[in-house]
């Protein structure tokens, strides 16, 4: 086999305005972009890790620098699955070698997948918490938001104001799917009086309501809106244990470690009767990308994570008709 070469490197990206969510406040971020080269071509990925589990840049940056003898000397999508636990480290290395192995093959990502090529998708528009006003506000502005179809809306856990967050959206964009991502940020005794708010203003979805660790509490509860997991499983070991609690799994690579195993959760997911959803943790175009994909078996996609940044490379995603779209320029 021909020698292959890889480099790891730490960016920052900015945002265009601050971004909050329950118990975070967002102005950049830092990722990781690993390339391999070989033969002349490079694969390349992109990965900021999960926040609240502790990672930074750096110790991704050094997750990837630990396993570079390993990495250089050939190893495979497969072996990588062993040599890695799920993360952002092994997402941005198993991106990567997705994105070499297409260039080597002179064929895409998709159909070394055994996939479709893969369509424009119908994704969420996220919007911050803020004050309810603003939010309308801003849920009508021109350019991304006044063309969406579906819109997430981010709360805080604070059950009176985040109820005038989403009837004041719902006010302003009566034509759009709406959806809410909690970040844990409710309790057991907050879900009826939150679910039937959110069933009155039309919500679709509810993301994550209660905290990493609570699941049992689902339980038993009827929600009229189905109930997504996102922080309550980080891999495919964890959805088995969603069924009875969650209706929907949200596959997001940096938890997951990479788009092999966002392949495996899907499909998982689906024999379970559970159903789909792509997310991200931010980032530019090449972390959107292989999501792209995965969004391709899913039944919720929410890859808007490039447009809030201020310094976003080319070649970029589009976002048209409330849709998001990345061709092979990008990645894959």
């Amino acid at each position: 086999m021909s020698s292959r070469t890889l480099q790891v490197e730490i960016c920052e990206l900015r945002f265009t305005t601050p971004f909050r969510i329950s118990g975070y406040t967002f102005a950049k971020q830092d990722v990781i972009r690993v390339s391999l080269e070989q033969d002349g071509h490079v694969g390349r990925g992109e990965a900021a890790g999960v926040y609240y589990l502790g990672d930074t840049a750096q110790t991704l940056l050094e997750a990837v620098e630990a396993k570079r003898s390993v990495l250089e000397g050939g190893l495979d999508l497969i072996g990588l699955q062993e040599l890695m636990p799920p993360g952002g480290a092994r997402n941005a290395v198993d991106c990567a070698l997705w994105d070499l192995e297409a260039k080597l093959a002179g064929r895409p990502v998709h159909e070394l997948a055994g996939l479709a090529p893969a369509a424009p998708l119908v994704t969420t528009f996220t919007l911050g918490a803020d004050e309810p006003e603003r939010m309308a506000k801003a849920a009508t502005a021109s350019g991304y938001y006044e063309q969406a179809r579906a819109l997430k809306l981010k709360l805080t856990g604070e059950l009176e104001l985040d109820l005038a967050r989403v009837n004041a959206v719902r006010a302003a964009r009566p034509d759009v799917w709406i959806g809410v991502d909690a970040n844990q940020g409710f309790r057991k005794e907050d879900l009826p009086a939150l679910v039937q708010g959110l069933a009155a203003a039309r919500v679709s979805l509810l993301e994550q309501p209660l905290a990493r660790g609570r699941e049992e509490d689902l339980e038993g509860f009827v929600s009229p809106i189905p109930i997504a997991a996102d922080e309550s499983v980080q891999s495919l070991r964890d959805v088995a244990g969603l069924v009875g609690r969650f209706n929907v799994v949200n596959i997001k690579l940096d938890k997951c470690g990479g788009l092999t195993e966002g392949f495996a959760i899907a499909r998982e997911a689906r024999k379970l009767g559970l159903g789909v959803m792509v997310g991200n943790m931010c980032g530019t175009s090449l972390a959107m990308a292989p999501g792209m994909l995965v969004g391709q078996l899913c039944d919720f996609v929410d890859l808007d994570g490039a447009i809030p940044l201020s310094n976003e490379p080319e070649p970029r995603t589009r976002y048209e008709h409330g849709e998001v779209w990345c061709s092979s320029d990008v990645w894959g």
